[in-house]
């Protein structure tokens, strides 16, 4: 099909049936790129004792992909471009699938890092390329079914990626979360080669690359996503290789900015950012991808250092997130085509902010009933946020620019998700060090209540311990920290929920998209 007739099928009818089925395929090969950034969350220790990695060795595993795949991600414009968006989608799935293969039969640590870097990398392009697919063939008219489809496997995929890797080591082995991409891999790789033939790519592109750009983008982002990542645990610029990376981040992100804005041909466009509606659209991506992937980061870290759930038993909370976002991505598709975007999105702001408030009551004792309506709420707002942003970011550029947009916005909501998981680490640190030593005070060896509860732990402990007096104390202590902790994961969450209320007005800075 020629670039004109594409053009016309995609503001005045349908795509032809090939391109439909093109469509599905590369839905699917997003659906396993985002699913496999958070499928290994809750089998690392069990990918620990396969590959025999340290702990501070294993947390690679899930930074080497974020990383990879970040610096993929904008180049996807470029990538189309220069082989058509079938080969370029091709390449990015089979060699996905390849490196999940790798990942499977991997037999250290190195090699498993390695080969999550080249899976993150050649698997990141689907994402955008997905995104820019679905305006390129698509009429307006059915842009609110499409998003709505898009809407719930981005949402969907990291919501339940923990819980499925969870089963899946549970019932087989870790090899199995790679293993399970290649027939999958396969199917969406053939599919994509049969019936993406949507335009032609232009390999007199390459001949006017920008390789500084390049590198200074890949070195900017890399470094970015990896101080994102490791700052908290070290202590940010406590660390001298934290506070290294940190410069470079900042003299390549100068670098690539001054480059990109003065190169005739730059290696990604930023002249998107003049669109208004792409500019904020891009923002509130942002902002969304912090309550995405923050609060399936969140969550498990909850019942797993306070209640001390399996990864199945925290798989099967989560589930309810899931459940919530894909009954309503139907809807939300259908009311994007009737309703006000700019409203559809308010509404979503104010039900993320709404559903995380009602987590900011937590106890020690909160479980499945006390996170089951929290998560009903936020699933429907993140549904009505990812339908109407992706719309109001990409709905007003000119089809050619769709793809370079489209790897933009992706960025930036990764980058809201990485930002996010930076702060909550940070602040839940700050946090459970003040609560400790607001609670401290209230341990008063005269007090009726401490006595009793001493008294009550010394008689459990004697004739098990040499010293039940010292190990009643430890106990002691053991609840103040939990407290601590229940009260540092209260602050977050209304962190999080006034964020999400002051954002909403937001969308009044949006011009009005026509259904």
């Amino acid at each position: 099909m020629s670039a004109g007739a594409t053009a016309t099928a995609g503001v005045d009818e349908l795509p032809p049936m090939r391109q439909r089925i093109g469509f599905i395929a590369a839905v699917f090969g997003m659906f396993m790129a985002i699913l496999d950034i958070q499928i290994v969350a809750s089998s690392l220790n069990e990918i620990q004792a396969g590959v025999s990695a340290s702990s501070e060795e294993i947390s690679w595993v899930q930074t080497s992909y974020l990383i990879a795949e970040i610096v993929m991600i904008p180049l996807s414009g470029m990538l189309t471009r220069i082989l058509s968006t079938r080969i370029a989608f091709v390449v990015s799935c089979a060699g996905f699938t390849l490196a999940s293969l790798g990942c499977a039969l991997a037999t250290t640590i190195e090699q498993l890092v390695i080969l999550r870097a080249i899976q993150g990398f050649l698997g990141g392009a689907m994402i955008p390329i997905t995104h820019a697919i679905s305006f390129s063939i698509f009429p307006r008219r059915m842009m609110g079914a499409v998003q709505a489809v898009i809407g719930m496997v981005v949402t969907l995929a990291p919501s339940i990626g923990p819980t499925v890797g969870g089963y899946i080591t549970e019932l087989a082995s870790w090899h199995w979360l790679f293993l399970a991409n290649i027939v999958p891999g396969i199917l969406v790789t053939w599919a994509a080669w049969n019936f993406l033939d949507i335009d032609k790519g232009d390999l007199r592109v390459i001949r006017r690359l920008d390789v500084l750009g390049l590198t200074l983008m890949a070195v900017f982002l890399g470094s970015l996503e990896y101080v994102l990542e490791e700052g908290p645990g070290e202590d940010w610029f406590d660390d001298d290789l934290i506070l290294s990376l940190a410069l470079l981040c900042v003299f390549t992100a100068i670098g690539f900015f001054v480059r990109t804005l003065r190169h005739d041909h730059p290696i990604v466009d930023l002249r998107a950012f003049a669109n208004r509606n792409f500019a904020l659209g891009a923002t509130q991506g942002f902002i969304i991808g912090v309550a995405l992937y923050g609060l399936v980061y969140l969550m498990p870290l909850f019942f797993g250092y306070v209640r001390g759930f399996s990864s199945l038993q925290i798989g099967q909370v989560m589930f309810v997130t899931g459940v919530a976002m894909f009954f309503t991505a139907p809807v939300a598709g259908r009311l994007s085509g009737s309703m006000d975007l700019r409203l559809m999105l308010f509404i979503g702001f104010l039900l993320v902010g709404v559903g995380s408030l009602m987590n900011a009551v937590l106890t020690a004792e909160s479980g499945f009933d006390e996170f089951f309506w929290p998560q009903i709420v936020r699933g429907v707002g993140l549904i009505f946020c990812i339908i109407p942003v992706s719309r109001i970011a990409l709905g007003t550029l000119p089809r050619e620019e769709v793809g370079n947009a489209s790897g933009l916005f992706n960025v930036m909501r990764n980058l809201g998700g990485a930002v996010g998981l930076a702060l909550m680490d940070t602040i839940r640190d700050v946090r459970e060090d003040y609560h400790w030593n607001q609670l401290i005070p209230a341990v008063n060896e005269g007090r009726e209540i401490v006595l009793q509860r001493l008294a009550g732990y010394e008689s459990m402990l004697t004739g098990h311990v040499a010293d039940p007096q010292q190990s009643a104390a430890g106990m002691v202590s053991q609840v103040l920290m939990r407290e601590a902790q229940v009260l540092a994961f209260n602050d977050i969450f209304i962190l999080l929920g006034v964020m999400y209320l002051l954002c909403a007005p937001l969308v009044l800075l949006v011009k009005r998209i026509e259904s």
